[in-house]
C-alpha cells in the first residue's frame, strides 16, 4: 500500500462542515467593503524576493525568519511565497499606473506563507483580507480605516474588541527617537536577548516588539516615541483622534504598539482581543507613506490594514455566532427508466427555479433512497416512480414535518414549498 501524503504542517484544509463560514465571512466581508468604495485586486502569491526585502525591512522576522524562499532554477530568479498582501498590492499598483487616475481604495483577499511555529490562530499558510487606501494624505482616511472595521464587527456579530492606537511620526523624529533608544538598550546590554542584541544597533524600535516576557521591564522603561514626534505628525495624530471621538468609536492609545514592518510612518492601529489567548491582534495596519516611492513608484501617501480570518472566525465562534449551513430544498428519489429520465428534467426545471436540489445519483430502493435524502438535510422529497414520470407528475413529501405526502404536478411544487 502506497504511503499516505499528508497536508504540510501548518498548512490545513478547510473542510466542507467549515467552508461554509467561511463563505458567510467573505460575502459579508465583499458586502460591507461596497459599501465604503473599495474595488478587489488579486496578485500572484509568488513575488520576487527583493519586494519584500525592500518593503518590510531586511531586519525583521519575517525576512530573518519566516519568508518562504526559493531560487527558480529556470532562471535563477529568487521568488518567495507572499508573506503579507501590501507589497504585492502597492507593486501592482506601480506596475500598471493606477494612481494615475487619482487616489485608489483597493482590497485583497487570500493565503498568506510564513514558517512559523503553528499554534492556534498562527498558520504556515494563513488567509487574510486587507484593505489600501492609496494616494490619501488626510487623517479622515487613518479614522475611517477603524470606523469601517467597526461596523464590520458589528455585522459579524463579534463583540469584545479593543481598538489600541498610536503614532510613529515621520523619518526624522523616528531618527531621533532611534538614538534614543539606542542610548538607552545600550545601559542594558546585559540583559537583552539575542534577538535584541542584534538589533540593537540596526533596527532598535523591533525591540519594543520583543514578546520575551524577561524583558517586558526594561522595554517598559524604554524612551517613548510620542516624546519625540514632530509638530506636524502630533496635529495628524490628534485630528484621528478627534474623528474617531466624533464618531463615536472607543480607543486606547499605547505608545509602545510598534507595527512588525519597517513601512508604517504616523498612525498604527490594532483591534485585539482577550478571547484568544497568545493571538490578541486580529486587524493591524496604519499609514505607510514612503512605501510606494520605496518599491519603485513616485512618492504617494497610502494607509491600510490587514485582518487575520482564521483569528476573526475563531472569535465568531468565541462570540457565540452560529452559522448554519445550507441545505438542499429538495432530495429527487426515482426508480424506473422513465422516472430516471423525468428525475433529470425536474431537477433541471426546480433549479431554475432558484431551488436547491440533489438528484439521486447510482441505484438503489425507494427506501434506501429515502434514507440518504433524509440525510442530506433536505425539506422536501421529490419521489418519481414511472407511474408519476408518465403522468407529468412527482410526490412531494415533507422530511422535518409530520404531514400527508401528496401528488402534484411539478409546476405547483416551487408554491407548495415556500408556503
Amino acid at each position: 500500500m502506497a504511503k499516505i501524503i499528508k497536508a504540510i504542517r501548518g498548512m490545513n484544509d478547510i473542510l466542507p462542515d467549515a467552508a461554509h463560514q467561511w463563505h458567510f465571512f467573505e460575502q459579508t466581508v465583499q458586502d460591507w467593503l461596497a459599501m465604503y468604495g473599495y474595488r478587489n485586486i488579486r496578485t500572484p502569491i509568488v513575488e520576487q524576493s527583493d519586494l519584500f526585502v525592500r518593503s518590510i525591512g531586511e531586519v525583521t522576522d519575517i525576512v530573518e525568519k519566516e519568508m518562504y524562499c526559493f531560487v527558480d532554477h529556470l532562471n535563477n530568479d529568487s521568488l518567495a511565497l507572499r508573506p503579507e498582501g501590501t507589497a504585492s498590492c502597492v507593486r501592482a499598483v506601480i506596475e500598471h499606473n493606477l494612481l494615475y487616475g487619482g487616489p485608489q481604495r483597493l482590497y485583497y483577499c487570500g493565503p498568506m506563507f510564513r514558517h512559523e511555529r503553528p499554534q492556534k490562530g498562527r498558520y504556515r499558510q494563513f488567509h487574510q483580507v486587507g484593505v489600501e487606501a492609496l494616494g490619501f494624505s488626510g487623517p479622515d482616511i487613518d479614522a475611517e480605516l477603524m470606523i469601517m472595521c467597526a461596523r464590520l464587527w458589528q455585522m459579524l456579530g463579534i463583540t469584545g474588541l479593543r481598538l489600541e492606537i498610536s503614532t510613529l511620526g515621520n523619518a526624522d523624529s523616528r531618527a531621533l527617537h532611534r538614538a534614543r533608544l539606542i542610548n538607552y538598550f545600550e545601559k542594558h546590554t546585559g540583559a537583552l536577548d539575542e534577538d535584541a542584541s542584534r538589533r540593537l544597533h540596526v533596527n532598535p524600535l523591533r525591540i519594543l516588539d520583543s514578546k520575551n516576557p524577561q524583558m517586558q521591564s526594561i522595554i517598559e522603561g524604554a524612551p517613548k516615541l510620542v516624546d519625540d514626534l514632530d509638530e506636524e505628525s502630533r496635529l495628524h495624530f490628534e485630528s484621528v483622534q478627534q474623528i474617531l471621538r466624533a464618531r463615536g468609536v472607543s480607543f486606547e492609545i499605547n505608545p509602545r504598539l510598534v507595527r512588525g514592518l519597517d513601512y508604517y510612518n504616523r498612525t498604527v492601529f490594532e483591534w485585539v482581543t482577550d478571547k484568544l489567548g497568545a493571538q490578541s491582534a486580529v486587524c493591524a495596519g496604519g499609514r505607510y507613506d514612503g512605501l510606494i516611492e520605496q518599491v519603485g513608484g513616485k512618492p504617494a501617501p497610502a494607509c491600510g490594514f490587514a485582518m487575520g480570518v482564521e483569528r476573526l472566525l475563531a472569535l465568531m465562534q468565541e462570540c457565540g455566532q452560529a452559522i448554519t449551513q445550507p441545505v438542499p430544498d429538495i432530495y429527487i428519489v426515482h426508480q424506473g427508466v422513465h422516472a430516471a429520465e423525468y428525475a433529470w428534467k425536474a431537477a433541471e426545471y426546480l433549479r431554475d427555479a432558484d431551488c436547491r436540489v440533489i438528484l439521486h445519483c447510482g441505484s438503489g430502493s425507494f427506501k434506501a433512497q429515502m434514507k440518504k435524502a433524509d440525510a442530506s438535510g433536505a425539506r422536501y422529497a421529490l419521489i418519481i416512480g414511472d407511474d408519476e414520470a408518465l403522468a407529468q407528475q412527482v410526490t412531494l413529501k415533507s422530511l422535518r414535518e409530520f404531514t400527508d405526502q401528496a401528488r402534484v404536478d411539478l409546476s405547483t411544487v416551487c408554491e407548495l414549498i415556500q408556503a
